[in-house]
């Protein structure tokens, strides 16, 4: 029997870089009273709760559903679960959302609670952003000039460095048609691989690099996530639109967790539809 959903974030729960549809929120909603549902990515909190969270609420989820919604963030090497009151330490609320939501006005964001962290020291990432910005200055792919005002390339995610070749707040269309089969991220990773090869580099997204240390990459989260939650891998059902090798939803498929392909949120509402049917026919 299923206990977790785990799911990729762009291009499986939605448009790269946009807020869940309201339909994946809504089914999201509905699984959260069967599963513990665990998104795992290489964004940071902030996009998380953009990305999914705000939806949810906006689509009636209740803090109580929260409580079932686990963050797995930069790649699981950070990890946020909604508690019912304020932690001693939580994340600073972002200056894109509001702490309290109009939508559900129990829900307070400064009840996320950090979990765990495995952050880097300066000097990985300073390794990691030289060789990411030479690789790709060599290769032509440094591309200053398309960026928007206060946006960049390469971003400290805390516990994991990403090459974004056309920064974070580039239009969608720009973003799906800069390397469509993800043939200049393979190149800008080949040479950044040989002049900091002591870290994982691995493709996401649209136009995305994530750069771990060796070894930590999504089943260094999935792991995690095991433990925390008390689970078997035959416990969990993965979502991922990079299952190929080379893909970052590659490890877990590596791990032997089942794992559902998707090209596109479509797919992943459709199968999202099939099982929540099967469980409403038996309850």
């Amino acid at each position: 029997m299923k206990k977790i959903l785990s799911f990729d974030i762009d291009q499986t729960l939605n448009i790269a870089k946009t807020p869940i549809p309201d339909e994946i929120a809504q089914l999201l909603i509905n699984c959260l009273d069967y599963f513990e549902i665990c998104p795992i990515s290489g964004q940071k909190f902030d996009q998380f709760l953009i990305q999914i969270v705000n939806p949810m609420l906006k689509n009636g989820v209740t803090t109580e559903q929260l409580t079932h919604l686990h963050l797995f963030v930069a790649q699981g090497t950070q990890y946020y679960r909604y508690t019912s009151t304020q932690p001693n330490e939580h994340p600073t609320p972002s200056a894109t959302t509001a702490t309290k939501s109009s939508d559900n006005p129990s829900y307070d964001e400064q009840c996320w609670h950090k979990v765990y962290d495995f952050p880097f020291s300066d000097k990985q990432v300073s390794e990691i952003s030289h060789a990411l910005e030479t690789a790709a200055k060599e290769l032509g792919y440094w591309e200053v000039d398309k960026l928007k005002e206060g946006d960049k390339i390469i971003e400290n995610r805390h516990t994991l460095v990403a090459y974004s070749a056309l920064g974070q707040k580039a239009e969608t269309e720009a973003k799906y048609a800069w390397d469509p089969d993800h043939k200049k991220r393979e190149k800008i990773v080949k040479r950044a691989k040989e002049i900091a090869p002591n870290y994982s580099y691995s493709i996401g997204g649209t136009t995305t690099i994530d750069v771990v240390p060796e070894g930590v990459d999504k089943s260094f989260g999935m792991t995690h996530l095991m433990e925390e939650l008390n689970v078997e891998k035959s416990n969990i059902l993965y979502f991922g639109d990079m299952t190929q090798p080379g893909g970052n939803d590659y490890p877990v498929v590596e791990m032997g967790i089942e794992t559902i392909s998707v090209r596109s949120h479509e797919d992943t509402a459709y199968a999202l539809r099939g099982i929540l049917g099967v469980l409403d026919k038996k309850s």
